[in-house]
Order: structure tokens, then C-alpha cells, then sequence
């Protein structure tokens, strides 16, 4: 008969892989510097490509990285050591760059390649835990991303090491978006069959919600009845109107917390007393990824729609855009 499991320990187990991963990428934080900046300007200064190579997991981290620097407007491929010893090592340009990974920094498919690639003068970084590797001494960036220890109990499987990659190369990514002013409309470009770039290339008049699901109230509404409007529609702001149905302001649920934390008195308030005046909005006709550049632009999540008098037509959150748990700031709202 099967060992009956026991519940907890599994989630207790579980639990602590998650902590160790977590760990050793938060510790990556500490390490990002001027070495992480080189990269960068490297690779925003080349006329080719970002080549990544691995083998085996860390190869299955290297096609990640490069899918997502394809898909963020880096061009990149991913070249396998053991393809390019027999023939793939002809992709590999001077002006290309080729971003190693190995752990060890002692792999010896990937190693055995980096005299040749030396040769051809294509520069090399090293995604590695160990600065006194093989690769590293062949590289000439090298990325520290080592980890004290696996999730693995018997230290055998790569666990915090392929996640300390993944994320360095994430960051890596997103770093390079904003150096190279890569939009949400470039990113439908290169997204042209995805659900997201169906939805970029309409306008917020597609997408934008309407009639009873705008959360708005008048501009003299108590604050405890916004508030349940508010909570009503679940979409963390509530729109401010006049008689005529213009948009006058807006209030989020940090603007709520804000004044909680600072002891203001909103059971008494009015809501123009408290709201954000002439928040960013747009039109209906706007182009959908015109209203996600301005989300991106002011760190919003929603964005009121108003004809070109004012009048509110709709609210659009960024979910209704991206998808519902695909994407988030760290803004107001």
C-alpha cells in the first residue's frame, strides 16, 4: 500500500521551497551594480543580437530569457552548446552578445565553446555563481548569481539557482524596456495573434465598462456613501460627478488609506473634500494602447472615459486591457 501522506509536512515542505527561492533572489538585489549597468549599456550599444546559451535546466532558463527579450524588443536567440560545437557556432556574429549560463560556471558543453567564441569577438557575460569558473574567466561581464543552497534536500537538483537566473533575466528584460523606450503598442506589434494584442488594437470604447458598472457618485455624497459605492463595484476607485454628469475628480482606495493613516475626519467629508481633481482620463475613440502608455506613463490602474465635453462615458481598469491577474503597478490606482 501507498505511504499515507502527511498533510502538513508536505505543506510545510512545500512552504519552504518557496522561502529559499524567494530568498536567493532578494539577495540578488544586493548585488545588482555597476557590473549589472555594463551589461546593459552593452547590449543597448550592439548592432547585433543577445545570444543566450545553457544546457540542460539552466538551457531551459536560457529560452525563457530569450523568448522574453524577443517579446520586449530585444532581438535574441538561443544557441544550444551541444548544436553549436556541430555547425550553430556560424550564427555567432562579432557584434552579437552571449549571455552564458551555468551555475558551476564549469559546464563543459558550454565551456569547450568559449575560445571559439572569444575568437570570433563576440563579448561574453556570465550568468554564474561562481566568479572563479572557467566561464567566468573567458567572460567579459560576469553576472553573479549565486545562491547559498538548493530548495532540492539532497542538493542535487537545480531549484534556487535556475530561479536566481530566471530572475536576473527578468530583470534584465525589463530594465532593457525602458532603456530602449519599448511601448505597449511595440509590444503589440511583436503580439499580433495573442489575446493581448487583439485587445491593443481596439479602441477603450471595446473594452471600457459602461452604464451601471461605473462606480461615480455626485460631488456633495457623504464619504461613508462613496465608500459603499466604492466597495460596490470592487474596482478599488469611485468617479466624482456634477449634476450634469461631468467628471469632476476621483478618489482611490489609497487616497482612502492615505487619510485613515493621517487621522482626517472623513465620516464628516463631502466627496469633492477629498477627491484628486482633473484625473487623467481618456475618450472612448482613444486606441487601447494609448490608454495602457498612459497607465504605464502615470502608474494608474483605471482610467475614467469622458466624452470631449467631460461627460463620463465609461472606466476602464488595467485588467480589462491586459487580463485579469496578468499585469499590475505599484501606483495609486
Amino acid at each position: 500500500m501507498p505511504t499515507q501522506i502527511n498533510q502538513q509536512h508536505v505543506i510545510d515542505e512545500a512552504i519552504e521551497v518557496l522561502r529559499l527561492e524567494a530568498d536567493s533572489i532578494l539577495k540578488l538585489s544586493e548585488r545588482v551594480n555597476h557590473t549589472f549597468v555594463r551589461m546593459v549599456d552593452a547590449i543597448c550599444s550592439t548592432r547585433g543580437q543577445v545570444i543566450v546559451g545553457g544546457i540542460g535546466k539552466s538551457g531551459n532558463i536560457a529560452r525563457k530569457i530569450s523568448a522574453t527579450l524577443n517579446s520586449t524588443g530585444t532581438r535574441s536567440f538561443f544557441l544550444h552548446p551541444v548544436e553549436a560545437m556541430h555547425g550553430d557556432l556560424g550564427m555567432v556574429s562579432p557584434d552579437d552578445i552571449l549571455i552564458a549560463l551555468s551555475a558551476s560556471g564549469e559546464t563543459g558543453e558550454m565551456n569547450i565553446l568559449l575560445p571559439s567564441i572569444r575568437k570570433i569577438g563576440c563579448t561574453i557575460v556570465a550568468f554564474t555563481g561562481n566568479a572563479k569558473s572557467t566561464l567566468a574567466h573567458y567572460s567579459d561581464i560576469i553576472i553573479d548569481v549565486s545562491v547559498e543552497r538548493e530548495a532540492c534536500p539532497l542538493g542535487l537538483t537545480p531549484t534556487c539557482s535556475t530561479t536566481a537566473m530566471l530572475a536576473m533575466g527578468d530583470a534584465l528584460a525589463v530594465v532593457l524596456i525602458n532603456c530602449k523606450q519599448f511601448k505597449s503598442d511595440d509590444f503589440k506589434k511583436y503580439h499580433p495573434g495573442g489575446a493581448l494584442g487583439q485587445r491593443l488594437a481596439g479602441k477603450v470604447s471595446d473594452i471600457m465598462l459602461t452604464g451601471k458598472a461605473i462606480p461615480s457618485v455626485h460631488v456633495s455624497t457623504p464619504i461613508p456613501d462613496a465608500l459603499c459605492e466604492m466597495n460596490r463595484h470592487s474596482i478599488g476607485v469611485i468617479l466624482i460627478k456634477d449634476n450634469r454628469c461631468i467628471l469632476k475628480g476621483i478618489i482611490t482606495d489609497g487616497d482612502i488609506r492615505r487619510a485613515v493613516a493621517d487621522e482626517v475626519p472623513i465620516s464628516t467629508m463631502k466627496a469633492d473634500m477629498l477627491m484628486t481633481q482633473n484625473p487623467h482620463h481618456a475618450t472612448p475613440d482613444t486606441p487601447a494602447y494609448d490608454a495602457l502608455n498612459t497607465m504605464e506613463r502615470y502608474e494608474i490602474t483605471v482610467l475614467p472615459i469622458t466624452d470631449k465635453n467631460g461627460k463620463i462615458e465609461g472606466i476602464l481598469h488595467l485588467h480589462d486591457i491586459l487580463g485579469k491577474g496578468e499585469f499590475k503597478f505599484n501606483g495609486n490606482y
